[in-house]
């Protein structure tokens, strides 16, 4: 098969790869820990929901959810309608909140970054080879992260990197994209550039890039928007 002839995954697929690349598993397949590259342990959230336009939906546990308690909240999950709109809360909303007696949730759309977008602006690969001296006046943290987070893609200004995205969440199969540009260069179209060039990047190692965003980040929805990203779904979860 030619890669002109690879199948494209489904939203539902897309999501299960958004869920496999966000968090860590145990043998029994339930949630761990937050899936950072670099050193480090953030538990995993109690209850994760993947609502997609397809209707179907993907759901996971922490390990230390009740057996009983999953099984209602599959049940729940499995009644979940077709999502359109992101901002539509699940449709069991409150019911999650209340099995789990809930305080703490987080939401927001899920994007693919389609083969077909490209840099609009010229990008460079960043690795601790070629970082030195382009990380001064903001990314200077990106150093302790370097090593782990790649592919990295930064667009420079007067030989700065002003805006820099890396995958932060990685599998074989998926990257999450993790996006970020100084204040003062917002609103200049260099985020979606970045995205774009980062996407490339993770297609070339065989991998989905995937974008993902919290409902209330205008500002990461517009980059999806000027990139014609492939939105799948919504993501759920509660801490």
């Amino acid at each position: 098969m030619t890669d002109r002839e690879v199948k494209k995954p489904t939203a539902h697929e897309l999501m299960e790869l958004h869920a496999g690349a966000l968090f860590t598993y145990d043998r029994n397949m339930r949630l761990q820990t937050i899936n950072e590259p670099w050193p480090g342990e953030t538990a995993a959230p109690r209850f994760f929901l993947g609502r997609t336009i397809e209707g179907t939906s993907v759901c996971r546990f922490r390990h230390d959810v009740p057996e009983e308690l999953v099984r209602q909240l599959e049940d729940l999950g499995a009644d979940e309608p077709k999502v359109t709109d992101f901002r539509t809360k699940p449709k069991h909303f409150a019911t999650y909140m209340n099995l789990l007696q809930g305080i703490t949730f987080t939401t927001g759309p899920c994007f693919e970054i389609p083969g077909e977008a490209v840099p609009s602006m010229q990008v460079m690969e960043i690795t601790r080879g070629n970082m030195e001296g382009l990380m001064h006046g903001g990314f200077e943290w990106l150093a302790s992260e370097i090593d782990f987070a790649q592919p990295c893609v930064a667009l420079l200004y007067e030989n700065r990197a002003v805006s820099v995205c890396r995958s932060v969440r990685i599998t074989p199969w998926a990257h999450e994209a993790g996006l970020e540009t100084l204040d003062e260069f917002r609103g200049r179209g260099y985020a979606a550039a970045v995205a774009a060039g980062w996407a490339k990047e993770v297609r070339r190692a065989g991998a989905v890039p995937l974008y993902s965003t919290w409902s209330d980040n205008l500002a990461s929805q517009r980059v999806a928007g000027k990139l014609g990203l492939f939105y799948y779904g919504v993501n759920f979860t509660i801490v």
